[in-house]
């Protein structure tokens, strides 16, 4: 391997670690819990060391260091958890972690340091804490959208910018067969209207019957539960008691916390809710009116886009206008999309709006060739 390669890779390494002390430390800036403050701003220590490590060998490959700046995504998820909490990037940073966790395994630099064993680590952390939480939107409308999109990770955000650009591509493919027909700008301008309402209604009525669908047969499966304790309580005890021994409780500790909880109903439907079947009691699927009216507006936010041009411009210059301004939203949507994915900007922006526009190209076509059929 060359030395410029080696730099190459050293400079690379370098950058990853910048941007996880940047994220871990506006992590812990903004982390309400003491005690998870304290890990994130460990991590954060943690990279730091790592930084100085690669700097060392930058400079002794003779490259000059750059200053310690973090990338623009890691900028953009800083100020996501600075505003809106930790828990709204956690996910993302989690699933990075977890595939650069044995980057070093193969550098010859790291062998024999504690670098490897501190990137699994980090990977482990991360991935109990997203298992584990507790807070922030879990249960709530973005946590439904992001059933929706499940294909791409787990990340409420990432949900709400796929919600938009739902909107966004099949009010762009309408318009635009529309305007192909032929259509008078006011046909056009109903048509794009109807389209905004009937999808987002649509998305609405969806998730409204999602999330009650869920709170019904998460409060289904709690009435079977505490049957089986009214009829059963020495068995559902022994189910509990396994459980925590599952957990690491040894088995005179694991028969104390059932026995405690089974000494209350309702603590213990709460634990064996939560302990068996993995449901929070408090949240069972979260507000179903919450979950339609938040589709109702991302899924118009997007919609809108290609219709605006409409209200003020008319024929051509209103149809070029609209695609103008959606090719825009396309790769606006795909550029925000890599700060979850950590692709390209080009390559998920420019993917965005080829597949956008060969869309609406398509739906175009169709409708001037129905526009000729119907005048001839």
């Amino acid at each position: 391997m060359s030395k410029r390669s080696d730099a190459r890779r050293y400079l690379e390494n370098w950058r990853d670690e910048v941007d996880s002390a940047s994220e871990y430390r506006a992590m812990a800036a903004s982390e309400p819990d003491r005690r998870l403050a304290k890990v994130y701003a460990n991590l954060a220590a943690m990279e730091e060391g790592h930084i100085a490590f690669w700097e060392d060998r930058l400079r002794s490959a003779g490259v000059r260091v750059p200053r310690r700046r973090a990338s623009w995504r890691s900028r953009v998820l800083g100020a996501i958890a600075r505003r809106l909490g930790p828990d709204l990037v956690l996910a993302t940073i989690a699933a990075k972690e977890a595939v650069d966790q044995h980057a070093y395994l193969k550098q010859p630099e790291t062998a024999g340091t504690r670098m490897p064993a501190h990137e699994r680590w980090h990977a482990k952390v991360l991935e109990q804490l997203v298992a584990t939480q507790p807070r922030g939107l879990q249960g709530s409308f973005l946590g439904r959208l992001e059933g929706r999109h499940r294909s791409v990770g787990g990340n409420a955000l990432r949900a709400a910018v796929l919600g938009a650009n739902d909107g966004l591509c099949s009010n762009l493919a309408l318009v635009m067969g529309v305007a192909g027909a032929s259509i008078d700008n006011h046909g056009i301008l109903v048509t794009g209207l109807a389209g905004l309402l009937a999808g987002a209604a649509s998305m609405a009525l969806g998730e409204w019957v999602s999330v009650t669908s869920s709170r019904e047969l998460a409060e289904r499966e709690i009435r079977i539960e505490a049957s089986e304790l009214h009829e059963d309580p020495e068995g559902e005890g022994e189910e509990l008691k396994l459980i925590y021994e599952a957990k690491g409780l040894s088995p005179n500790e694991a028969e104390t916390m059932a026995r405690r909880l089974l000494s209350d109903r309702t603590t213990a439907i709460d634990a064996l809710a939560r302990e068996e079947l993995g449901i929070d009691p408090k949240e069972l699927g979260g507000s179903a009116w919450e979950a339609a009216v938040s589709s109702f507006v991302l899924f118009a936010l997007g919609a809108v886009v290609p219709i605006l041009p409409f209200l003020v411009l008319r024929g051509t210059q209103a149809v070029v206008w609209s695609a103008v301004l959606s090719a825009l939203g396309l790769w606006t949507v795909g550029a925000a999309i890599t700060i979850f994915t950590g692709a390209p900007v080009w390559r998920s922006g420019g993917r965005q709006l080829l597949l956008g526009l060969a869309a609406a190209g398509l739906t175009f076509g169709i409708g001037k060739l129905i526009g000729i059929a119907v005048a001839g």
